[in-house]
């Protein structure tokens, strides 16, 4: 799946290329069965069913009823409207004003956190988390309370790999009535989602983690949960989120989730035998290299650094140069010169924390992709190291 140019991409956390079977599925909305899903006529019947048909799918594979699920413009919408729609609800309702989230998740669900308590009056508290960016179910049993807006946590990390126990956290949160989200965006691709309405309240999906198209996402929000539409117009999606739904990609996202969380689940040893190599071999041959997120409870496929006296920008360069597409965090912020704020939750300093290196494979990437930059990567650090003790030294 690689160009002309024949460069590796190992940078699957922060997007995919699109399923050839994800294409086919979508193109006959873009012409022949182009019509409005709102319209009464034959065209528009034709766009329903497909609407309908892909709403069912991804509701069938979760385990909950169609109705349940919200079509977005992607996972930052679906963070942003599970957020922003449930905790200003939920403080009109019963003027619950606190928002508990981990300090590791998805600026989608952090920013969006900072500005309803710069702007909307309410209190955010970050949740416990150990050295691998993992919460504390004890801390959230211990300070939730029913004045509580909503938890929101991150389930498989796109940053450091790291999995977080959700199903305990939800649980905790039913207890007191307390809705919970999960951010789903990155775990989609490598978890299984069945059954996920037994323990959240709402949970964001984006297709292109997963080799849908970009531009689609998807909300799950149980049924009975207060949320409050942001995209107010014509009542599409039941009123939650208004607009013409972009049927093609919602027709491409329903067979890429069926595809994921069917094949894609059953090919996990093949990504995990690539993470691993990458893992124990940049351990065994770079000095001053440190693994972020759980050695074990991580995505199969994601790979994640810091390295001491590297500058993670410089070394993406490099890299890049020699044929290889990694990221230094998430792509969100691949390039900004500040420490990454997941990695400074874990106790790493800002320092170290600019040389940080994210490595993520998928179902295109081969065992002699993997050599390649197995073998590449400790002469680029050290390219890197000596160059600055030069720069040091002059």
């Amino acid at each position: 799946m690689n160009n002309s140019l024949d460069k590796i991409y190992l940078d699957y956390a922060a997007t995919t290329p699109v399923d050839e079977r994800v294409i086919e599925a979508m193109l006959p909305y873009f012409n022949r069965q182009f019509g409005n899903p709102s319209s009464v006529h034959i065209f528009g019947q034709e766009a329903e069913a497909a609407l309908e048909g892909g709403r069912e799918t991804i509701a069938r594979i979760l385990d909950v009823s169609a109705g349940e699920i919200v079509f977005t413009g992607c996972g930052t919408e679906s963070d942003n409207l599970a957020l922003r729609g449930i905790a200003l609800e939920r403080k009109l309702r019963y003027g619950a004003d606190r928002i508990l989230i981990s300090p590791v998740e998805h600026h989608a669900v952090s920013r969006t956190a900072r500005q309803l308590a710069d702007h909307f009056g309410f209190r955010v508290e970050f949740l416990k988390v150990d050295s691998f960016g993992i919460v504390d179910p004890d801390y959230l049993r211990r300070i939730i309370d029913r004045d509580v807006a909503i938890v929101s946590v991150i389930y498989g990390n796109n940053e450091i790999g790291s999995i977080n126990p959700v199903e305990e956290l939800g649980k905790i949160c039913r207890n007191y009535d307390v809705p919970f989200h999960v951010d789903a965006v990155q775990a989609a691709a490598h978890l299984p989602m069945r059954g996920i309405g037994n323990w959240c309240d709402a949970a964001s999906f984006g297709a292109h983690k997963f080799y849908g198209p970009k531009g689609v996402g998807a909300l799950f929000i149980r049924k009975g949960t207060p949320i409050l539409p942001i995209q107010t117009g014509g009542g599409q999606e039941n009123g939650i989120r208004s607009g013409t739904q972009n049927v093609p990609y919602i027709v491409g996202m329903a067979k890429a989730f069926e595809l994921a969380q069917t094949e894609g689940l059953k090919n996990q040893a093949s990504l995990i035998q690539h993470r691993d190599r990458i893992i124990s071999s940049a351990l065994e041959n770079i000095k001053g290299i440190y693994l972020t997120g759980h050695p074990i409870k991580r995505l199969a496929n994601h790979a994640s650094f810091v390295f001491e006296g590297v500058d993670g920008n410089q070394l993406l360069i490099l890299l890049d140069a020699a044929g290889f597409a990694c990221s230094s965090g998430s792509a969100c912020k691949t390039g900004d010169p500040k420490p990454s704020e997941v990695l400074l939750a874990l106790g790493i300093s800002p320092q170290v924390a600019l040389g940080s290196l994210r490595v993520t494979v998928g179902k295109y990437t081969t065992l002699n992709e993997v050599e390649k930059f197995v073998t590449a990567l400790p002469l680029l650090v050290n390219k890197i190291r000596k160059l600055l003790m030069e720069l040091k030294g002059g």
